[in-house]
């Protein structure tokens, strides 16, 4: 039996709808995270790797999100740290510890800074390293990933730990084992699910920050698109208070 777009819709509307009404307490506990670390003047730091890379994109710098919020990419390793562009190139790039050392150093965080990590299985170790070092320094930390997936692999890095064992809240995106939805008669399968969920995750996050800082009598900073009228001095007049703090890059 061929499988068609039609199927892939009917699995992702059951999944996004799975996933955008569940985890209640959990999406409750990381707004509550991220407002806490915005309100006292932190910035929230969005790091993936790969196509997770996405989730971080989704949290910062983006029209209809918030100001305070910077991703940070294996790239910056290159643009900011000097490394030659060749290293990009490695496919194991994202499987090396030390790369999460680097990229912490490299990134413009402050004490009072929280991070949303996202990855898909959680156990690589430029990932998993990132959180730990996230949690050494005191930072809350929301993490992102395949529940299914993470419990069928073994973690990459050398402690053992994945991901999700490291956040101070984990959010399940609800892809499966391997991402992809629909099995292929020949083998394999095609129609992937996290970047799809992550943005959904991602997106109620902001909402409820929002929500949150509006409760409390804050204005929240919000992104404008550059696209619109007044958009990029809007915007401009807001990343001022966050001068050094926040990076937007292509």
């Amino acid at each position: 039996m061929s499988v068609n777009s039609a199927d892939y819709l009917s699995r992702i509307e059951e999944v996004v709808g799975r996933i955008g009404r569940g985890q209640r307490a959990e999406k409750q506990r990381a707004a509550e995270l991220l407002t806490t670390s915005i309100s006292t003047g932190g910035v929230i730091q969005a790091f993936g790797c790969g196509h997770s890379e996405a989730l971080a994109m989704e949290i910062a710098g983006r029209a209809g999100g918030l100001v305070p919020t910077n991703r940070i990419a294996l790239r910056d390793i290159v643009l900011y740290g000097g490394e030659p562009l060749a290293t990009l190139a490695d496919p194991a790039v994202e499987r090396d510890t030390g790369i999460a050392h680097r990229l912490y150093q490299l990134a413009p965080v402050k004490p009072d800074d929280a991070f949303v990590i996202a990855s898909n299985s959680g156990i690589n170790g430029a990932v998993v390293e990132m959180a730990l070092l996230v949690k050494e320094h005191g930072h809350p930390l929301v993490a992102i990933t395949s529940a299914a997936h993470s419990a069928g692999v073994a973690s990459r890095h050398p402690s053992g730990r994945k991901l999700g064992d490291i956040a101070d809240v984990t959010l399940d995106n609800g892809a499966p084992y391997g991402d992809a939805t629909l099995t292929l008669p020949g083998g394999g399968a095609v129609g992937a699910v996290s970047s799809i969920t992550a943005a959904l995750l991602a997106q109620q996050l902001v909402v409820e920050v929002v929500a949150r800082l509006t409760a409390a009598g804050i204005t929240p900073p919000v992104y404008l698109s550059d696209n619109v009228p007044g958009g990029k001095e809007h915007n401009a007049e807001l990343e001022a208070r966050y001068a050094g703090r926040i990076r937007r890059t292509a």
